[in-house]
């Protein structure tokens, strides 16, 4: 099989294509702006182009018409993106990947298009269905919503094409999180997905500021998790992933963004010279607006009803919070020389080491 991947030095894109090469005899092609994540992986099976999607069209034209699948993954991944830049948000995560549809449509190509836990927005329901649950999104002047909206229009576009035979499946990751999320080095509010920007602010001995006191509550869902259930979809023995939307999460760790803070504190002093963590970290309620600008608003909790995944896929999500963490962190501490508070710095793909 052949895999497209646009996107693919992003978090998802670059595990996956090493899951791919690792555990099949398909061959991958990507896109991204950089390739430092999947540079190791050159090789016959493997083609990245580095470049921008919205200027190597014709190169994406080319790779999809020889594709089987194609995984869109392009695009902005945190909430002060989608405050700070709603138009360029927009444009990358529904104009560019709308013309990769049509492109799959115009070829006959299967697409695997990444949706997001987010179109639920502000539902209602205890725990989002994807067939039941209504998609509620807050008004347009929270531009938070943006990123949402794009990602639920493209849903309902590839579901509609679908009926005029284009092969889809939708998936919706909620809060994966593992080595390579983000780059902790990356100091500034908002400038990461929440827990590689608390696992920076801890190592940099920095008070983890709680949106709106942490009370928001997610279902963190493993890495090794979600690849698991993307390599079944991939396969899709007996077309049981066609023409289905599929949540992607873990119920299990359920857990507030405060509850979050203070495993990871726990994990991280656990590891031998980073016992002072638990004494130093210091936690800050902020409001969103100060934290994240006045287009922002959130939802109080994001838990996800996998029936769907269980049933057609025989998937479950099997790493608890804490052990994720602790292998992420793990990961990040594994090379670092334990600072003293205040001094640490990072250097390469954001391992700390004394100042």
């Amino acid at each position: 099989m052949n895999v497209l991947i646009l996107g693919v030095n992003g978090f998802i894109g670059s595990a996956l294509a090493r899951r791919i090469l690792a555990e099949t005899d398909w061959t991958v092609a990507g896109m991204d702006l950089a390739d430092d994540r999947v540079r190791a992986l050159a090789g016959p099976r493997f083609l990245c182009q580095t470049g921008d999607l919205t200027l190597e069209r014709e190169w994406v034209e080319a790779q999809v018409a020889r594709a089987d699948v194609v995984l869109p993954l392009a695009a902005c991944a945190t909430p002060a993106s989608y405050v700070r830049e709603p138009i360029e948000t927009f444009e990358l995560v529904f104009e560019e990947n709308l013309r990769v549809v049509r492109a799959c449509v115009r070829h006959g190509v299967r697409v695997v298009f990444p949706s997001t836990s987010e179109v639920y927005a502000m539902c209602p329901d205890e725990a989002f269905n994807e067939e039941t649950s209504p998609l509620v999104l807050g008004p347009v002047s929270r531009e938070r919503w943006i990123y949402a909206c794009a990602k639920q229009m493209l849903d309902r576009v590839i579901w509609a094409y679908g009926h005029r035979g284009l092969r889809f499946t939708l998936f919706r990751p909620f809060n994966w999180f593992g080595p390579g999320l983000d780059d902790p080095s990356r100091a500034a509010d908002g400038s990461s997905r929440v827990v590689t920007q608390f696992l920076g602010h801890l190592m940099r001995g920095e008070p983890l500021r709680l949106v709106d006191g942490g009370r928001q509550r997610r279902a963190f869902t493993y890495l090794d998790d979600g690849l698991d259930a993307l390599m079944r979809i991939l396969r899709n023995e007996d077309g049981r992933a066609d023409g289905r939307i599929f949540n992607l999460g873990n119920p299990d760790n359920d857990a507030s963004i405060a509850g979050l803070a203070e495993t990871m504190v726990e994990v991280l002093a656990e590891l031998p010279g980073w016992e002072h963590v638990r004494r130093a970290a210091r936690m800050v309620p902020v409001t969103g607006e100060a934290y994240y600008g006045r287009g922002y608003q959130d939802t109080p909790r994001r838990l996800p009803d996998i029936r769907a995944a269980r049933e057609h896929l025989g998937w479950a999500p099997r790493v608890s919070l804490r052990d994720g963490l602790a292998r992420m962190i793990g990961h990040y501490a594994a090379d670092a020389i334990p600072p003293t508070p205040g001094i640490v710095h990072f250097t390469g793909v954001g391992v700390p080491t004394r100042a």
